[in-house]
């Protein structure tokens, strides 16, 4: 079971590839392409955070979008409109996978294994972003946290998605280049997979990774070694 944004697509490098000539169109050279998506994505990632402890009504993950990117351009100081807020938003629909990524998600369907997402992302959202990044044939099942009622990392995203499967928690292995969500998940009782693309300790000593791993080579073969061993 795979988290979608960051860890099967590329979302900082495909979303500063895509703000790039909006700065630029601005006259924007404040900042670098790059720490404005990080904003971006760190305004969304403490909104999505403070949605999952209010107990109220689950608010889509685009509307979290367009707050978090109005935010962003706001606090850089940039001019802009809601259309240009939305279409920015639109983006997270067309992230590129990383390079390894279909590879070794072949190799590991062809060693018998189901592959499943489990992605704060809206259904339309999904759907659109897996189609694009050319890795729809190897999903068993998209599950969203809409199903759930909460993002990330509440305890019953990661219920629902065992239930989705019809497995226990403990029969899945969850995989994300995010180590809040391997917590998560290893609070819910899943096994998981802590993706090391950027080189950072894991933090957490309380609900240690099952498997750490540098990309999605390095997780196929080790995965294959342990059922084959």
């Amino acid at each position: 079971m795979f988290d979608f944004y960051g860890t099967v697509v590329d979302m900082q490098g495909s979303l500063t590839k895509a703000i790039t000539p909006y700065l630029e169109s601005k006259n924007y050279t404040a900042q670098p392409a790059t720490r404005v998506v990080t904003w971006w994505r760190r305004t969304h990632f403490e909104n999505s955070m403070i949605d999952g402890l209010l107990g109220r009504e689950h608010i889509p993950y685009r509307e979290i979008g367009r707050q978090a990117v109005d935010y962003t351009l706001t606090r850089a100081g940039i001019p802009h409109t809601m259309d240009e807020v939305r279409s920015l938003v639109s983006e997270i629909e067309r992230l590129e996978p990383f390079p390894d990524v279909i590879e070794a998600l072949t190799k590991l369907r062809n060693a018998g294994f189901e592959l499943v997402i489990l992605s704060n992302g809206d259904p339309d959202m999904l759907e659109a972003g897996v189609k694009f990044s050319g890795t729809g044939h190897l999903w068993t099942r998209v599950v969203s946290v809409e199903e759930a009622g909460a993002f990330k990392p509440h305890f019953n995203t990661y219920a629902t998605g065992a239930k989705a499967v019809a497995l226990d928690p403990s029969e899945v292995l969850f995989v994300a280049n995010h180590a809040f969500d391997c917590v998560g998940a290893k609070a819910a009782g899943m096994h998981t997979a802590f993706v090391d693309r950027r080189k950072r300790p894991f933090g957490n000593e309380y609900y240690p990774p099952t498997l750490v791993v540098d990309d999605f080579t390095h997780l196929a073969s080790e995965v294959v070694a342990l059922t084959n061993g």
